[in-house]
């Protein structure tokens, strides 16, 4: 796919993982909540948070998170975005988050063209 840190395995597992029919991807949003790459909110009385989706494919997930990981090694604008959250006071947890749901919103347009052109629509 072209994708920093998207090795072919990890698309192959995020292929299968949306199966053979695109039209249940109807959003960005369904396709991370698929990939268990989707904020939910976790709070208390004290505290308002978001956590990552428990639900979803594991393996998808996991695919993501190598992807994030890659890209926090060798990908210079990551770096540079992890650098900031970090100065901002985010742990390194959060940071993960929100990369896996930004790598989930960016693959989304491209698993969708490739699952819509094996179809032949």
């Amino acid at each position: 796919m072209g994708v920093n840190g998207a090795a072919p395995d990890t698309v192959a597992q995020l292929l299968s993982t949306a199966g053979g029919r695109p039209e249940r991807l109807r959003s960005e949003a369904h396709f991370a909540a698929l990939t268990g790459a989707s904020p939910i909110q976790a709070f208390s009385e004290k505290t308002n948070r978001h956590r990552l989706n428990r639900g979803g494919d594991r393996q998808a997930n996991s695919a993501l998170y190598h992807s994030v990981i890659v890209r926090m090694l060798y990908d210079q604008t990551t770096k540079e975005y992890v650098t900031r959250r970090t100065a901002e006071g985010r742990t390194k947890a959060e940071i993960l988050q929100c990369l896996k749901r930004y790598l989930a919103r960016q693959l989304y347009p491209l698993i969708r063209v490739t699952l819509d052109s094996d179809r032949g629509c």
